[in-house]
Order: structure tokens, then C-alpha cells, then sequence
């Protein structure tokens, strides 16, 4: 009944497909007749309209009111999170950048850094340090001007014993990030090889994350 009332046949579509926003593929409409995009978690959806089904989500019609229409949502209440128009399961991490890595959790998402954001001071084989972008690499490193000479160098590299005593100094751990689910605290210390300050960062978790009802997706 359904298709008798909402599909004509023959289909007339258009000439020219429409174009999809990112993460939403072309698929056929719910007569099967022309293409569309694919609705998203938590876009609106019906008959005509469907949802992405390569992502896992229905058109769920459970939390709409008489009268109303739907939302797409995971299928069998499964939990995810959708970052940049691309969904992820519950727990499955991911990269949305060189710099960053995430993880889905409870239909939200935690993220640490993954590039060093220690603080170089000037000192006397390097009076003017900077931290610059270097083409072919992720993390931004540090070269140091002296003179007209610009002397790159690896953060990484081992560098000449300290002549002078290194009096410990460093801040206390920061809150949590997030109040609950993984999350990063930070300090300020100079307890490292090079005696520098430096920012350091470890993970982190107040509590677990209560899991949130399938029909109010993050």
C-alpha cells in the first residue's frame, strides 16, 4: 500500500544526480526508482528518504511522536559517534588527523595529541629557537637561529651532557580533561634529559561514561 501511494511508475528522475554532502553516499530512494543521498545518524528519514545502511543505520520511528517523522539511528540500539560525516563504532579509534588520535566512546569522543608541545628555552648554543612546520613531516620541530645560519634540529636528538646542576621543578597534574570517559591531564616540568621545561601529558578518567539512550545520538 505503501508503494502504491508514494512510488509512480514510471520513474521520472532528474538528469543529473544531486550532490551529496561528505559521508553521505548515493543510493537508491525507497522505491528503488532514483538516486539520492543518504541520510545520516540523526537526519531526518522515511519511506522515500533512507538512511545510510552501509553505516549501519534505520529509519527509526520509535521516538517519534504521532504525527512526526523519523531519525536515522544505529540499528539494534547500537551505540557509535559521527566525526567529519564518518560514523565509528563504540570503542573503535581513529586518526582525523597526523596530530590528533581519537576514540568513540558512549557516543562521544576523547582525543590526545600526538605531536610533543614542549616549551624550548633560549640557551647558549641556541639563543633564538622556533618551532616551524617541516614539509614531508607531521609534528612541527624546532630550528635554531643563529647568526644567519638556520640549524635544524630533531627533538628527538640526543643532546651533550649539562654542565651545570639541574634543580627539579614542575607544576601539579591539571583536572581531568573530560568529567568522564578517557581523557589527558598536563603539567609543566623540567624533569626530563634535557632539563627543559615542557609540557607533558598523561591519560586520564574520572568515571565511565553513562551510555546514552539509542534515540538521542552525540
Amino acid at each position: 500500500q505503501v508503494c502504491a501511494q508514494l512510488c509512480r511508475r514510471p520513474c521520472y528522475c532528474p538528469w543529473v544526480p544531486p550532490r551529496c554532502p561528505r559521508g553521505s553516499p548515493l543510493v537508491l530512494d525507497g522505491c528503488g526508482c532514483c538516486k539520492i543521498c543518504a541520510r545520516r545518524l540523526g537526519e531526518p528519514c522515511d519511506f522515500l528518504h533512507v538512511c545510510d545502511q552501509s553505516q549501519g543505520l534505520v529509519c527509526d520511528y520509535s521516538s517519534a511522536p504521532a504525527g512526526t517523522g523519523a531519525t536515522c539511528n544505529f540499528e539494534d540500539d547500537e551505540e557509535g559517534c559521527e566525526v567529519n560525516g564518518r560514523v565509528y563504532r563504540d570503542g573503535e579509534v581513529f586518526q582525523p588527523s597526523c596530530k590528533i588520535q581519537c576514540q568513540c566512546l558512549d557516543g562521544g569522543f576523547n582525543c590526545i595529541p600526538l605531536c610533543q608541545e614542549d616549551v624550548r628555552l633560549p640557551t647558549v648554543d641556541c639563543p633564538y629557537p622556533r618551532r616551524v612546520e617541516i614539509p614531508g613531516k607531521c609534528c612541527p620541530e624546532w630550528i635554531c637561529e643563529a647568526q644567519d645560519q638556520h640549524l635544524l634540529r630533531d627533538a628527538r636528538a640526543v643532546s651533550p651532557l649539562l654542565r651545570f646542576p639541574c634543580q627539579e621543578w614542575g607544576t601539579e597534574w591539571s583536572a581531568c580533561s573530560t568529567t568522564c570517559g578517557v581523557g589527558f591531564a598536563t603539567r609543566v616540568s623540567n624533569q626530563n634529559r634535557y632539563c627543559r621545561l615542557e609540557t607533558q601529558r598523561r591519560l586520564c578518567m574520572v568515571r565511565p561514561c553513562p551510555a546514552l539512550p539509542a534515540a538521542f545520538p552525540a
